[in-house]
């Protein structure tokens, strides 16, 4: 299983393409890390609340490589739902200094439950559904992007993967 993991983990990292692989932070780039190994993901960011609203609605499609970041002014309680959601997602919900506090797996399609990821939550990654349960991506885990704090940040910028 182990095996399987390192070898999504590469593909997703080489789909992503050579910019991201020379290191440090892009808008457009997620990376995470933790005892499982690593990952990047091409995202595409909701920083506003009518981005935050419209989020992956209406879609029929998500590149395994790729995902979206929504970010809200400062850390608060998370709490999505997937109305109008066609794909199965992931949610990754981090707090200020980039740390996977919760992850929420396989959210379903259409259902307007609240699905609520935890208090003091700056970024929700999502991705296709089931995608983190096979990397490994748990509670824990680290991600690196320039949206988050530069005083309270655990992987930096500048570090190496």
């Amino acid at each position: 299983m182990k095996a399987g993991r390192i070898a999504l983990s590469l593909l997703l990292s080489l789909a992503t393409g050579t910019a991201a692989l020379a290191g440090g932070c892009r808008n457009d780039i997620v990376e995470l890390r933790g005892d499982w190994g690593s990952a990047r993901f091409t995202v595409e960011v909701a920083d506003d609340n009518a981005e935050r609203a419209q989020g992956l609605m209406n879609r029929n499609s998500l590149a395994s490589s790729a995902g979206m970041l929504f970010i809200f002014d400062a850390p608060q309680p998370a709490s999505f739902w997937m109305k109008n959601t066609l794909i199965p997602l992931d949610m990754i919900f981090v707090d200020e200094s980039g740390l996977v506090r919760e992850v929420k797996s396989n959210a379903i399609p259409g259902d307007e439950t609240p699905i609520f990821g935890g208090n003091d939550i700056l970024m929700v990654l999502e991705i296709n559904g089931g995608l983190a349960g096979r990397l490994g991506i748990t509670p824990g885990s680290e991600i690196r992007h320039p949206g988050l704090s530069p005083e309270k940040i655990l992987w930096d910028c500048g570090e190496k993967s």
